[in-house]
């Protein structure tokens, strides 16, 4: 089967275990798998989804100390529904967008698995702690930007990896921080997973980094305009300090988009 075709087969699986597995495996088979970059799929595809965990508005997911039991299991959740909506979404940038080269495919590919690797590694601290993704609430916030930009890779590009995925390089050091000073054992070790887990976000926002450049100058798009006026159009969320600086400089943001985030 055609690569573009495997990853849209690996998006409409609900089972969240299968669906990192078949991600893994397809990353595995890449060298031997056709890539058709101009096939066109049905863009109705629906995404594949759990029947838990329970989706609320934002507002409402409840808010709980890292230092319970409880509440450090909450915290791990909330990340690894955060990274398994990660695998949806490299794997929806793959599928959905035809006529792209060859290489921006295969970069999102590797972001397919390694957001797979990160919902397994997540997945399986959360049973080291009595519970399982599903067990705890959940909002949609990263998959209502994704539907917002169906229809557009150059939107797509400007505000998934650099804005959503962004903040996840502002706020996995301020997490990390929390887990060190809960101090126990299971604390310390999910601060060596978010730690695996930040540092190739990095390369996942620096691939987002790339293909929005180089589709901004395909098409002959300012990209600080197109970004401001995307952001506006699809209700991205406004950038809030702290910010990491030297993870936004290491995933290929210039000093002038440096200069211009908000203040602390």
């Amino acid at each position: 089967m055609e690569l573009r075709q495997r990853a849209l087969q690996a998006f409409c699986m609900a089972d969240p275990a299968e669906k990192a597995q078949a991600t893994q495996a397809l990353w595995q088979a890449t060298a031997e798998m056709p890539l058709d970059c101009h096939a066109a799929f049905p863009s109705s595809t629906p995404v594949g989804k759990p029947d838990r965990p329970e989706l609320v508005h934002p507002q409402n997911v409840p808010r709980r100390s890292p230092f319970t039991a409880e509440g450090h299991a909450a915290l791990i959740h909330s990340i690894a529904h955060i990274e398994f909506n990660a695998i949806n979404l490299a794997l929806d940038a793959i599928w959905r967008f035809a006529g792209m080269p060859e290489a921006y495919y295969r970069d999102w590919l590797q972001v397919a698995q390694e957001e797979a690797k990160h919902y397994m590694l997540l997945q399986s601290h959360l049973q080291t702690l009595g519970y399982d993704y599903g067990d705890f609430s959940a909002h949609e916030g990263l998959w209502t930007v994704s539907e917002s930009t169906r229809h557009d890779v150059v939107a797509r590009m400007a505000l998934v990896p650099r804005t959503m995925e962004a903040r996840g390089l502002d706020a996995t050091p301020q997490v990390q921080t929390k887990l060190r000073k809960v101090g126990t054992p299971q604390a310390l070790a999910a601060v060596d997973i978010l730690e695996i887990i930040l540092q190739e976000e990095v390369g996942h926002v620096a691939i987002g980094n790339h293909w929005y450049h180089w589709l901004c100058q395909r098409d002959g798009l300012d990209p600080a305009h197109f970004y401001a006026q995307a952001a506006v159009q699809h209700g991205a969320p406004r950038l809030k300090p702290p910010f990491n600086i030297a993870a936004r400089r290491q995933a290929g943001f210039s000093e002038a988009e440096i200069q211009s985030l908000p203040p602390v």
